[in-house]
């Protein structure tokens, strides 16, 4: 089965794409990827949308923008895959399924007996339409009315990838995006994930918040700044740490404030810190090391991220490229993977990485 598979992250910065030929199980190969920017017209919008989340109360009708974002997210993949299609000389007819995760505005993980709430917008329906071809979508909704946390969802393509790349356990794959999550593959052939801690999101907010651009580009500002190790340690006693897993985040569970008094160099730095910090907590909640640890997501992008990684973690640290992955594709090949899986019926969610009851099947499939 050809299937194209959609992703934007909640760094808003642009729609992923790629094709993998797949039933849902084994990777029977990898087509083409590659990825558009947002518009900044879309990007404004879902910003907006983002921010009516934050303050949507339970119970009450959904903000009113979520339907309009949606058509936007729609026609921004169309657009996005139609440049695309054509530059590797594919079209529509030669796609079998579509795999779209949407943008997510908004995820609360379950909570003292209250079920999470996790809205990705993106009008699967409009986007059949426009293509012809069936789109499956909604990945996340039935594993947390199941109780789930409905995150992370990709670690069951995790290990498709790592055994398509002949690797085996103790091995973790570490997706460092708005949020950082891991999956862990035992020496026993079991695994598990969970999200780590803040990945990029915190210091994309802290960089917009100070007016000082959309991300620490090359991990600049990061790079001359000094780490307060008491501001640090601060951030890594937070509850969620010593949660055990699986538990699941969203870029907003961690404020901002504690960084107020900082430079921005300086906050940057820390944040940096913060995030490896999170994954050594992670590996040490775990109770094993994995044999080595390979990044993907764009977090791998900034050398600082990197850096610290190799400082804090006392296992190889890779890269997706190192391994002959595809880092900045990883998520939407995972769509268009579990798009395959949704569409046979596959469980897409597991009790080790969701907190599910049971092995569960997810996402919904609209025709044209």
């Amino acid at each position: 089965m050809i299937v194209l598979g959609f992703m934007t992250g909640t760094s808003l910065d642009a729609v992923d794409m790629a094709v993998l030929d797949t039933d849902g199980e084994a990777i029977a190969g990898f087509g083409p990827a590659g990825e558009r920017k947002l518009t900044d017209a879309t990007r404004d919008v879902l910003l907006e949308a983002t921010r009516q989340a934050q303050a949507w109360t339970r119970g009450t009708p959904a903000p009113a923008i979520f339907a309009h974002a949606a058509e936007m997210v729609a026609e921004e993949h169309f657009a996005a895959a139609e440049v695309f299609l054509a530059e590797n000389k594919l079209a529509w007819p030669d796609i079998d399924l579509i795999g779209m995760h949407g943008q997510t505005v908004l995820h609360e993980r379950p909570k003292d007996g209250v079920p999470g709430r996790t809205v990705q917008l993106g009008d699967a329906s409009l986007l059949a339409k426009l293509s012809g071809r069936p789109v499956a979508y909604d990945f996340r909704t039935a594993d947390v009315a199941a109780g789930g946390e409905g995150a992370p969802l990709a670690p069951i393509y995790h290990l498709a990838r790592a055994r398509a790349s002949d690797l085996g356990p103790p091995l973790a794959v570490l997706n460092i995006g708005g949020v950082a999550n891991v999956t862990f593959w035992t020496d026993i052939g079991e695994f598990s994930a969970f999200d780590t801690g803040p990945g990029n999101g915190m210091l994309d907010l802290l960089v917009q918040a100070r007016g000082a651009g959309r991300y620490d580009a090359g991990g600049n500002y990061a790079s001359v700044g000094r780490v307060d190790e008491s501001v640090l340690r601060t951030l890594l006693d937070h509850p969620y740490f010593s949660e055990p897993p699986p538990k699941s985040l969203d870029r907003y569970d961690f404020p901002l404030s504690a960084l107020d008094p900082l430079k921005l160099e300086d906050a940057a730095a820390i944040l940096v810190a913060f995030t490896a910090g999170a994954v050594k907590l992670a590996f040490e909640q775990l109770g094993q090391a994995p044999g080595q640890v390979i990044v993907t997501g764009g977090g791998r992008h900034n050398p600082e991220i990197m850096k610290a990684l190799g400082a804090r973690l006392a296992v190889p640290v890779k890269t997706a490229e190192d391994m002959g992955w595809r880092g900045d594709s990883i998520e939407a090949e995972a769509f268009a993977y579990l798009a395959a899986r949704t569409f046979r019926g596959l469980p897409i969610s597991f009790p080790r990485t969701t907190g599910v009851p049971k092995p569960m099947t997810g996402g919904r499939i609209v025709e044209p």
